[in-house]
């Protein structure tokens, strides 16, 4: 009952049975409470700390209860000068906070051109990622090419996704087709779908890329090593031709959940992909990084095409697949 004013069961009862019965010693009040002797005499630490007990005036070496008006109002005061010392302490805090950060500002590189931000190491990108991320107010949209996550990623992603779902944030995420054949991806995805997250797929990203409310963009420097470096883009021209470009992709995308669509030509979007970068030269490794998949997946997907079109080889099967309408004719 008295908690709330630093006072717990035990004193309490020690205290209360004090006042009831002022004549009790150490050991009648042991028995008249059934606590050990031990456990009582903390109890009187406790309250003569607090200021509720004193010496008695009248029996020397014994303790007296001091009248709950009068202790009652000890321990409120006592407890309003705690949390003036605690503003005081948070004041000072907040002051030496501001301080520190105005240092590191005068500390960091000036950009080398204005709206761009130059960031280096995973440590500064995820550091600049959270820091965005609780300034959101309205959308975050968000490229995520790379394939299926681990479980491990996920477990680290659900509980800032949650706080971002929450707070109203509304959350738009493009992967790539390939993560639908990703059992923890699906069921993550899932999950997200039910929190209010919207998720779509197509075949092939131009670029990781995270958007915070259409006012910053986070692009890697490398799309070979995404943890080096990035930049966060904060000029209007820039942010505006790259939330049209994610508008664009985002309409042209499938519906997570919804079944693969197979275009005019028979082919689903991953497939349509596979023919286009088969004849720009691309390697099976390079389709494969381009699609999220396996170098195995991406040969066979490559294999399976090309015996649709009975191609013995990779410039034959472009030709073939321009005679028949899998790829357009060039002028």
């Amino acid at each position: 009952m008295l908690a709330a004013l630093g006072l717990d069961a035990a004193a309490e009862a020690v205290y209360r049975s004090m006042l009831a019965h002022p004549q009790d010693g150490v050991q009648a009040l042991a028995e008249r409470l059934a606590q050990p002797p031990d456990e009582v005499r903390r109890s009187l630490d406790l309250l003569s700390e607090l200021a509720l007990i004193r010496p008695s005036h009248e029996r020397a070496g014994q303790l007296r209860a001091v009248p709950p008006e009068v202790g009652m109002e000890l321990l409120m005061a006592r407890q309003q000068a705690e949390l003036a010392a605690q503003q005081l302490r948070i004041k000072a805090s907040r002051a030496a906070a501001a301080q520190l950060i105005a240092e590191f500002a005068d500390l960091r590189p000036a950009t080398a051109q204005p709206g761009v931000e130059q960031l280096t190491g995973l440590d500064e990108i995820r550091d600049k990622i959270a820091s965005l991320a609780r300034d959101l107010r309205s959308e975050i949209m968000t490229f995520a090419p790379g394939g299926g996550h681990s479980p491990e990623s996920i477990a680290a992603s659900r509980p800032h996704d949650q706080d971002l779902l929450s707070r109203g944030i509304q959350m738009r995420t493009v992967y790539l087709d390939s993560v639908r054949n990703s059992q923890p991806t699906v069921a993550y995805v899932s999950w997200l779908a039910e929190l209010g997250g919207q998720v779509r797929t197509v075949a092939e990203l131009p670029t990781r890329m995270i958007l915070f409310d259409q006012q910053a963009a986070l692009i890697p420097v490398s799309s070979q090593d995404t943890r080096a470096g990035a930049v966060v883009l904060t000029g209007q021209g820039t942010l505006t031709a790259l939330c049209a470009l994610f508008e664009n992709v985002w309409a042209a995308a499938e519906p997570f959940g919804q079944e693969t669509v197979v275009g005019a030509e028979g082919l689903s979007g991953q497939e349509t992909t596979v023919v286009r970068l088969l004849a720009q030269g691309l390697t099976d490794d390079a389709i494969a990084k381009r699609l999220g998949v396996s170098a195995r997946t991406a040969r066979r997907v490559a294999n399976d095409l090309m015996e649709r079109l009975g191609a013995r080889s990779r410039f034959e099967f472009g030709v073939r697949a321009v005679q028949q309408g899998w790829l357009p004719v060039r002028a």
